[in-house]
């Protein structure tokens, strides 16, 4: 287990968010804090509709709250600039989603490298070894020039995966990582989470529904009605019981 920073990768304070105007407006967030610190793999579970994937977009600086305190790796969402957020992302945060998210026209390796499309980068020699060693980490160096229409749906979300791990990431935000895998291949992703936490040091926040992930992390925490429940034994309830869906 890494050990722990004296400062919290991600800070949050009393986050809330709301949707909508008048009558329509849907309260999402009510006054969410919580740490996640260096090393940290915690699954979010909860009902659908409880505001985790809001959550994960405002950590990610995809979406701002309302009111609250919103830091990652010492940043200060609320007021950094647009510009500052897109260097976080691109250099210290991964995202990993349930739809994989690939362009079809492209080959793998250029799908990964693409966040490099958005950086100061211009030496295509070392974007592509970068891409190829990203490749290399989830077991796929033989597919780089295959497009996403020829792989399988547990190689579409290694590619996504790797996407992800491209800039060498601090923090990797997923969201239902496993929701359109079979079985065994989620079974699959959820050991590279693992070993890539053990390993590499990489701070995970993974949005779930799937029991086996809550099973391997080291913190569980459960969203109720835009709220968290804190405890791990209460959140494993909030989760099923053991059951299979949050």
């Amino acid at each position: 287990m890494a050990a722990k920073d004296s400062s919290p990768v991600v800070r949050l304070r009393d986050v809330t968010k709301a949707y909508g105007t008048g009558a329509a407006k849907a309260q999402v967030l009510r006054g969410v804090s919580f740490d996640i610190d260096k090393g940290e793999l915690i699954a979010l579970v909860g009902q659908s509709g409880s505001g985790k994937s809001t959550l994960l977009n405002i950590i990610g600086g995809l979406d701002r709250p309302d009111a609250g305190e919103v830091e990652v790796m010492g940043i200060d969402t609320q007021k950094a600039s647009d510009r500052t957020l897109a260097e976080l992302r691109n250099r210290k945060m991964g995202f990993v989603f349930q739809a994989f998210n690939l362009l079809d026209h492209l080959n793998v390796l250029q799908n990964v490298t693409l966040p490099s499309s958005f950086s100061q980068q211009t030496k295509h020699s070392e974007i592509d070894d970068r891409g190829r060693e990203a490749l290399r980490k989830v077991g796929l160096s033989d597919f780089a020039h295959r497009k996403p229409g020829e792989l399988s749906g547990g190689q579409k979300q290694r590619v996504a995966i790797a996407r992800a791990l491209f800039g060498s990431p601090e923090l990797l935000l997923c969201d239902e990582p496993t929701g359109n895998l079979d079985s065994d291949t989620g079974r699959e992703v959820i050991d590279f989470f693992r070993e890539l936490n053990a390993k590499d040091g990489v701070t995970l926040l993974i949005v779930t529904h799937e029991r086996r992930i809550s099973s391997v992390a080291k913190r569980v925490i459960a969203m109720r009605d835009g709220m968290l429940v804190e405890t791990t034994d209460e959140a494993l309830a909030v989760a099923g019981n053991g059951g299979p869906h949050a």
